[in-house]
């Protein structure tokens, strides 16, 4: 059952080094305030999983933080490349990080088979794409009633999962809204999971096809407003876009990055995002 607690508390209790984690969010509600307190705890070694990695997994790869990413996409959203996560890559600085990439689909039927406790997804999908030369857990079966070849892929199942949401009810339950992409997916398939929200309200008021995570899926909720921050938290404020064009110049030298990180992030505390998206509700 959800329990709530302080951000610092919640990371401390739920990620430890060596982990598999994911920090997941699609566009929006992408969860930078727990990453933070991940980093200001000194975790390390992690095995991170993550659709779309963006700025806070090239935060987290320039810190050290991360042994190996997961991925089907990773970029700097409307800018450009992953300074960082390519440093890494083609200089090893930090450290050289293990990638393992997927397509988007392998992604989404990954996470649900792990949510489903399968123990890998099947998909049409692979076919005339060269991401099996270089990623040995894309593999082919053969399906047992039609003799069609399909893709398969090792479920998705984090040790703990990440998400950022608009609320959560007195009882634990968790709406998200706007857009949806794993986030269910990654809280069901993981074996503790930690949730972020803008606030905490009596009624979730929630419509009948929005996404609602029951309390016991959760293991803690934190209120966190502005935890999304830099991307956006739909009905409470929109995305920093200045923010994303200033990462750029910022991650693209090392020296600049890290005392970037140490006055933003090491230094600073959770609370700490609401002002940082106080000049955005307005303009929301």
């Amino acid at each position: 059952m959800a329990h709530f607690m302080p951000l610092s508390d919640a990371v401390a209790q739920n990620l430890k080094s060596g982990d598999t984690a994911a920090f997941e969010g699609f566009t929006h509600l992408i969860p930078h305030a727990a990453a933070h307190e991940a980093l200001r705890q000194g975790v390390k070694d992690l095995t991170l999983v993550r659709m779309t990695p963006d700025l806070v997994y090239d935060q987290m790869i320039g810190m050290g933080a991360v042994r190996k990413l997961i991925f089907s996409y990773a970029g700097n959203p409307g800018v450009g490349l992953l300074r960082r996560l390519r440093d890494s890559v083609e200089n090893g600085w930090p450290h050289r990080i293990e990638i393992e990439e997927h397509s988007h689909a392998a992604m989404a039927n990954a996470y649900e088979a792990g949510a489903a406790g399968l123990p890998f997804a099947v998909l049409r999908g692979y076919k005339g794409a060269d991401l099996a030369r270089v990623n040995p857990n894309i593999k082919h079966i053969t399906c047992p009633f039609t003799g069609e070849e399909l893709a398969a892929v090792p479920a998705i199942r984090p040790d703990v999962s990440f998400i950022h949401a608009q609320k959560a009810d007195r009882k634990g339950n968790v709406l998200i809204e706007g857009i949806v992409g794993v986030q269910k997916e990654a809280v069901l398939a993981a074996k503790r999971a930690v949730v972020t929200v803008e606030e905490v309200v009596d009624e979730l008021h929630a419509h009948p096809n929005a996404c609602v995570l029951p309390g016991w899926t959760v293991s803690a909720i934190s209120v966190v407003p502005g935890g999304a921050h830099p991307s956006y938290a739909h009905g409470y404020y929109p995305r920093d876009n200045a923010s994303y064009i200033a990462w750029d110049r910022i991650a693209s030298d090392r020296d600049s990055f890290l005392a970037w990180m140490k006055a933003n992030v090491l230094e600073a505390a959770p609370q700490d995002f609401a002002g940082r998206v106080s000049h955005l509700r307005s303009a929301a």
